[in-house]
């Protein structure tokens, strides 16, 4: 769900815009384990554009004829300093030769028409930059991410990170509940060992196909099983047996939802945002179901909205389900905003 880079909210937790999380251009990471992993998986999954074979090609005066279109688009319609760094990462997954000759043809995965159509979409109608591309780097990912599935955002990296810090996490049986992406499976999946398991689950057949597929590609099917359903529903057979939960639910107040930023309010799935009145329905639900999913001495670390609610949270479980779970604790984020709760059953 959300993280570091939640919306732009009427309230003291303001968070920079949602912008792309890259360190390099994600063309240059094809050489991934299993890049393409099912050529023929479902023909309603949209693959990533750098894992798209090369069948088109462009002359170079054509790709440089859009650069100049789209940078003018671009400082003409929004005023966003990002945008011009994306529009080098949307020609860098498109295209292979990164010098081309003058006279020479370009091979690109995506025909030139594609590309105005692209980023008349990102400009125009504030599309986010990671479903143009269809995928977003996390961590050291580079996750598949389609509409109708949550853009996995830099805090909650922070999460594979606190269950890495947990003692014994290698060989235990972890839940991930509302894994859009499949963004905190997959991070925790790769650090278990043989014995070790995660499980899974999203209401969004959206989210569950995108996850499926990243867990595909990174060779976790193993240690990773996506299951379909709301939160605890799809675990029964492992009630009262899990090492660690963890989930970055949806939080935001359903009143702050008409005031995000056009590229997260228009555009991802509202079933991964909208919190209910408070923000604060689904994460009661987790707080209250994990204190007969986890076994004793399990671990939990759920993502809040910030300050407030974490310390409400934080309150509560002691209060309400203190006879559950102790060692309650809240944990900041990279901006020092309070966005994590963490405990253990006891």
């Amino acid at each position: 769900m959300l993280l570091r880079l939640p919306f732009t909210l009427s309230s003291a937790l303001l968070s920079p815009p949602l912008h792309p999380h890259r360190s390099k251009p994600f063309s240059s990471l094809s050489s991934s384990p299993n890049p393409n992993p099912n050529p023929n998986h479902s023909s309603n999954t949209t693959l990533p554009l750098f894992l798209r074979p090369l069948s088109y090609s462009a002359p170079v005066s054509s790709l440089l004829s859009f650069r100049l279109w789209a940078e003018s688009l671009a400082l003409s319609s929004v005023d966003d300093p990002h945008l011009l760094r994306e529009l080098s990462w949307l020609i860098d997954d498109a295209s292979a030769h990164k010098h081309p000759r003058n006279d020479s043809l370009v091979p690109l995965r995506a025909e030139l028409h594609e590309l105005y159509e692209l980023w008349r979409e990102r400009i125009e109608k504030r599309r986010p930059f990671q479903y143009l591309v269809g995928c977003e780097h996390w961590r050291d990912l580079v996750l598949g991410v389609r509409e109708g599935v949550l853009i996995p955002r830099p805090e909650t990296e922070m999460v594979v990170d606190l269950v890495g810090e947990v003692e014994g996490f290698e060989r235990g049986w972890w839940a991930d509940l509302g894994t859009g992406s499949g963004a905190l499976a997959i991070g925790i999946g790769r650090m278990l060992r043989e014995d070790g398991r995660v499980f899974a689950t999203d209401l969004s057949s959206d989210a569950v196909e995108v996850a499926r597929f990243n867990v595909e590609r990174y060779g976790l099917k193993d240690k990773v099983e996506i299951r379909q359903g709301s939160w605890f529903e799809p675990l029964q057979d492992v009630k009262g047996k899990l090492a660690g939960i963890v989930s970055n639910p949806p939080y935001i107040p359903t009143s702050h939802l008409p005031g995000l930023q056009p590229e997260v309010g228009l555009h991802e799935p509202r079933l991964a945002l909208d919190g209910g009145e408070n923000g604060m329905d689904h994460l009661l639900h987790l707080c209250e179901g994990s204190a007969s999913a986890l076994k004793s001495g399990g671990f939990f670390a759920f993502e809040t909205n910030g300050d407030a609610h974490s310390e409400f949270l934080a309150d509560l479980m002691t209060a309400k389900w203190g006879k559950f779970f102790h060692n309650i604790k809240i944990v900041l984020d990279f901006a020092g905003i309070k966005r994590f709760v963490t405990g253990y059953c006891r």
